[in-house]
């Protein structure tokens, strides 16, 4: 009778563990989400948000690279099962409650892509060692051992290293910095009042001088009068304008409103920021009237490049979703995805978080003409230092500077 009871114990066992694997469980040890065949993935982006602003492009990036992937064979033999990517809705605690979920109900192994500029997910994950990739706009993505965003660090510290591309790009494209005056622009937020910071260092150490910082422009919503803020703009270089404002605001209504504003006001100087990189600008003429001539700064080589690796973007995005706009948020999820397969092959075929994170921070490099070069743990506390510049010129987007790195400078 013992044995029988033996034999049915050892038989529910062996099925419970069976059903563990199945369900992507850490059966063995440190392998959750991962089985012979697959290699389970999921992600957490803004999709919705009180102001509008979304990066759900991003879940069809990762997809377009996940499904190359797939056709490929998949990475050691073994398969992407991508889950798709949880909503936070720009909310710190549902981006939290969205990674527990899909560490522990969905059992992933690793989160991607995560691009919310809210993430609240990021100490449950570091405190699980769960790797995660995406976008690294806010500090909590700085510092950690799992946060892998595809440009490094963007917050780095007081005395790590600061990008220098924006500015330095900026220079070549106008000829030099020499002589030629910048004001930065960003709204009370403290990632847009960080950036501020950053940004304003990348145009100094590019040679340009500052005309001056303005981090009071409401983040909740765009001003009913932007006269205050073009009246000092505009007063800014010794009473008169400078050679180039630079906008470190979220969202296309702000830049709109901003930019409109300054036109009318006779502003004839260069007007840059991150984000006016965006097809759905083009479908509005009074946004495209109001964002004639910005050049926008990606951190990844522009779609109207004709490097090889962005045809391979394009190819990719157009398989899964034919007639697709390829977007901002787009690339950043395609070239997470991308980062995290390269890492996937290069840990090997013996695969488990431990074996993933210790080669990602084990002197990992990977360039890409893409989005440039990527270099942990060293990333892990600066920005990789690469980027593009591209302009909206009669309706349509033009490269005006394809992507390059350039050295970091201890931020100041």
């Amino acid at each position: 009778m013992v044995r029988v009871r033996s034999v049915a114990l050892v038989t529910v066992l062996l099925a419970t563990g069976c059903a563990a694997q199945q369900q992507g469980g850490a059966a063995g040890g440190g392998a959750a989400g991962v089985t012979d065949a697959t290699v389970r993935v999921g992600g957490v982006l803004t999709k919705t948000s009180a102001s509008g602003y979304s990066t759900k492009d991003a879940e069809l990036g990762a997809k377009a690279r996940f499904e190359r992937a797939n056709a490929e064979g998949g990475v050691h033999g073994r398969t992407i099962e991508f889950l798709g990517a949880e909503d936070d809705g720009q909310d710190a605690a549902k981006g939290d409650a969205a990674a527990k979920k899909l560490v522990q109900k969905d059992s992933v192994f690793a989160l991607v892509p995560v691009h919310a500029p809210n993430f609240g997910g990021a100490a449950f994950l570091e405190q699980q060692g769960v790797p995660w990739f995406g976008w690294a706009t806010g500090p909590q993505w700085c510092g950690t051992k799992t946060g892998f965003g595809y440009n490094g660090c963007l917050a780095p510290k007081q005395g790590a290293g600061s990008q220098t591309w924006w500015g330095r790009q900026m220079a070549d494209l106008l000829g030099g910095a020499e002589g030629k005056s910048v004001y930065v622009q960003t709204s009370d937020s403290s990632g847009s009042k960080y950036g501020g910071t950053t940004i304003s260092q990348s145009f100094t150490a590019a040679g340009f001088e500052l005309a001056g910082v303005n981090s009071g422009l409401p983040a909740a919503a765009p001003p009913p009068d932007w006269l205050p803020y073009v009246n000092k703009i505009m007063t800014s270089d010794d009473g008169g304008p400078p050679d180039v404002v630079v906008s470190v605001i979220a969202g296309t209504k702000f830049n709109v409103g901003l930019y409109s504003a300054l036109k009318r006001a006779g502003y004839r100087g260069v007007l840059t920021d991150a984000t006016s990189y965006d097809a759905a600008i083009l479908k509005d003429p009074a946004s495209a009237k109001a964002l004639e001539g910005v050049i926008a700064a990606p951190m990844f080589e522009p779609f109207e490049s004709d490097a090889p690796e962005v045809a391979q973007l394009r190819q990719d995005v157009e398989k899964v979703a034919p007639g697709t706009e390829l977007t901002q948020h787009l690339a950043i999820g395609y070239w997470a995805a991308d980062i995290f397969l390269d890492l996937l092959d290069k840990t090997g075929k013996e695969l488990t978080r431990e074996r993933f994170l210790a080669t990602a921070n084990g002197s990992y490099v990977y360039e890409n003409p893409g989005f440039g070069r990527i270099e942990y743990p060293k990333d892990h506390s600066e920005p990789n230092g690469c980027g593009a510049l591209v302009k909206l010129e009669g309706g349509a987007f033009q490269v005006a500077r394809n992507m390059r790195c350039f050295g970091n400078v201890p931020l100041k």
